[in-house]
């Protein structure tokens, strides 16, 4: 055997060690979402796999099917610590969930909190290397501002919905406590608050409810989920002149509703721009990497006559998306 030929495969087999290396090194993240009922989380899911596959990591999706479902996201967290994830991005179905508890699920594997505020003991603490997600309260708040300064102290009772979604959700008690501080000064009353998960036919149950029981309702103010239901639901009732609809987040269908100028307001705190946060931030620990350890995106107010491109394309997932729950990395 020539020396060229000895050369060549001492390189190659070098070649095939180091790949092997690299496959054997590949970092494995598993990712758990409350659920994937509404664009919200779907827009998250589109950022997260954007992000894993530019940082050509492995991805495990996995979703609670709703808020109720603790019992279902402890098993989660065990299925994803079997699957020997090196990191778990955790949205959790409830603040206080794993306050006392996490690491019973999780063992010592790096968790990072997106979205839903994680509430965990100084214990527990050392077991959360990130979080990413905002204030909620200041999403409810630019909400109630909004209706404060169109209806002052002095311009006459205005009567107001509240239809915020699921009671355990992470976001909704900052949500209301936002948006009361916001109105408190003002003459918007709400006058009635009803709380169901974030499932169709439950919000389209809400709307039609309070359409019925409040003849001098102004406006309804709700989730994506419940907002989407109230537009088709105004429109079959003959109400579209006489009830407003303001979201307490944004979504495809309340995008629509905004162009269309069917719904006067949305904040957004740019779910795919956190979709991806959350994915970086596991990587770089993983990595070694410097990272800041808590993030959030700036919340945008959007309205039918302020719609930033960029804002949109940071919040929604392109259309006709759909989940994806397994990415290779390669």
């Amino acid at each position: 055997m020539s020396k060229k030929t000895i050369f060549h495969s001492i390189f190659s087999a070098a070649l095939l060690i180091s790949s092997s290396q690299a496959i054997a090194s590949q970092e494995k993240i598993c990712a758990i979402y409350p659920h994937l009922k509404d664009s919200y989380w779907l827009s998250v899911n589109y950022g997260m796999v954007q992000e894993a596959k530019e940082q050509k990591v492995e991805l495990k999706v996995l979703e609670s099917g709703g808020y109720p479902n603790i019992d279902k996201q402890r098993a989660q967290l065990r299925a994803c610590r079997q699957w020997n994830a090196d990191a778990i991005i955790l949205g959790t179905v409830s603040p206080t969930a794993f306050t006392h508890d996490l690491s019973a699920y999780t063992g010592d594997v790096p968790v990072f909190a997106t979205v839903n505020h994680l509430v965990v003991d100084k214990q527990q603490e050392r077991h959360v290397k990130g979080v990413v997600g905002v204030d909620w309260y200041w999403m409810g708040y630019k909400v109630g501002d909004y209706l404060a300064k169109k209806h002052p102290k002095g311009t006459g009772i205005t009567p107001v919905a509240l239809l915020p979604g699921p009671r355990s959700s992470g976001g909704t008690k900052p949500v209301i406590l936002g948006f009361l501080e916001a109105i408190k000064d003002s003459d918007i009353n709400v006058i009635e608050t009803l709380w169901a998960d974030n499932d169709k036919e439950l919000q389209r149950n809400l709307v039609q409810q309070v359409i019925e029981d409040h003849d001098n309702l102004a406006y309804i103010v709700g989730s994506a989920v419940a907002i989407e239901a109230a537009i088709s639901e105004l429109r079959s009732s003959g109400k579209e002149d006489s009830i407003e609809l303001l979201s307490i987040y944004l979504s495809h269908g309340v995008y629509r509703g905004l162009l269309r100028d069917k719904v006067q307001l949305a904040p957004t705190d740019k779910m795919v721009e956190q979709g991806r946060l959350s994915l970086l931030q596991a990587t770089s620990y993983l990595r070694g990497i410097p990272f800041k350890k808590d993030q959030a995106p700036s919340i945008e107010v959007l309205s039918p006559t302020h719609l930033s491109s960029l804002a949109i394309e940071k919040s929604l997932s392109p259309t006709g998306y759909r989940p994806v729950f397994s990415v290779q990395g390669d």
